[in-house]
């Protein structure tokens, strides 16, 4: 049987935000540079800023790139909650356990419908574990490069997703500036660039009566961890946009703005760093922007095409809608079509969670209820 959450109209999202939990890590992991898992923190970075005037295109022919075409699942965040509980002898208390681009998906679905997204979930000890259909997402991207193969822009897309990674690299230290040389610095330019290595955040966060445990990719640190457990980290987000030059590229950018702000948002990154480059792939300017005044900023600036409290409580009452609808075991298939004013929910196994938990994961969970840890906590 399918069941449907209706987006349309958004106008009945629009009153004050919902409570929100504020994101506090409670574990780490990291993909090494040949993007192999481990339970530490030796993949985080250290911001420190580009040089202007780099050109975003060079080193193109030498990326190191990671192949996403396995389906990877949620593996590396089941195993990072194993270790947290057993670190503290009991299962972590959340509604919803999934990757954080699966909720910035959800959260924008009122005011971005160009693509659609299919997820698979599962209920399992009072909590759904969400990730991506991966055969979907395959075909998203098979169609997208036949769709490109009459591209006439002078840079191709595959380039142009080059450019952020570069910039990356331009703004990242792999220990604190002072220890860093001045020539590893200033010859950063000449780095080949990667996105196998990660570094990855696992956060408790909620929104309405939601409480979720989410992981997400962190570009860098501003300074450095703080010593308090929980205590907010000083994370940033890089990003790259096109300059603005006219009202076109300016709404465009506040399109992008959503995206930022609801990423940043689910995982408590404080600080954005958008590198604005030339239509040519050249560094011209760097600006800061705090993920908190986001909001308020784009309300003073008029932006009619996204409102955050509208995101917030979309996202509450899709959830809550959730929880009540994948009521028993078996595999759900979350939907939502190209420009569907729905988001459709249906069951395609039976019994038994498919490929989302892992049988390490299952095991864990029963070994932990026997020794009485399965109460929930952080």
């Amino acid at each position: 049987m399918e069941s449907s959450f209706s987006i349309q109209p958004v106008d009945r999202f629009g009153r004050d935000s919902e409570a929100v939990k504020r994101p506090r890590e409670i574990a780490c992991f990291s993909y090494d540079d040949k993007h192999e898992f481990h339970l530490d923190d030796r993949s985080m970075q250290w911001y420190y800023p580009a040089a202007l005037g780099a050109d975003l295109s060079r080193g193109v022919e030498q990326f190191d790139k990671h192949d996403d075409s396995k389906d990877e699942h949620i593996d590396s965040l089941l195993k990072t909650i194993m270790a947290h509980e057993e670190a503290e002898g009991k299962k972590i208390d959340a509604h919803v356990v999934t990757w954080r681009g699966m909720i910035t998906k959800i959260m924008s679905a009122p005011f971005d419908d160009r693509d659609g997204f299919e997820m698979n979930a599962t209920l399992y000890q009072d909590c759904i574990f969400i990730e991506e259909n991966h055969a979907y997402k395959e075909a998203k991207k098979s169609e997208q490069q036949r769709t490109q193969q009459g591209w006439r822009q002078p840079f191709s897309p595959e380039v142009m997703t080059y450019w952020g990674y570069k910039f990356e690299t331009l703004s990242c230290l792999p220990r604190p500036w002072g220890e860093i040389s001045r020539d590893y610095i200033e010859n950063r330019d000449n780095e080949v660039v990667s996105n196998k290595a990660q570094y990855c955040s696992v956060v408790r966060t909620g929104v309405g009566k939601t409480t979720m445990c989410l992981g997400g990719e962190v570009d860098a640190i501003w300074d450095s961890k703080p010593a308090q457990k929980g205590a907010s980290i000083n994370w940033v987000e890089l990003k790259t946009s096109v300059e603005i030059r006219d009202d076109r590229s300016m709404q465009n950018f506040e399109r992008k703005l959503m995206k930022f702000w609801i990423q940043s948002f689910l995982l408590g990154v404080p600080k954005i760093i958008v590198g604005f480059r030339s239509q040519q792939g050249i560094l011209t300017k760097l600006e800061e922007i705090q993920t908190a005044q986001i909001p308020e900023t784009a309300a003073k600036r008029g932006v009619r095409s996204w409102n955050a409290n509208t995101c917030i409580n979309f996202a509450s009452a899709f959830l809550d809608w959730l929880r009540s609808t994948i009521n028993d075991e078996g595999v759900w298939r979350i939907r939502r079509r190209q420009r569907s004013g729905v988001i459709e929910v249906f069951k395609v196994e039976e019994v038994g969670h498919g490929s989302i938990l892992t049988d390490e994961f299952i095991n864990w969970r029963i070994k932990l209820s026997l020794k009485g840890g399965d109460s929930g906590g952080t």
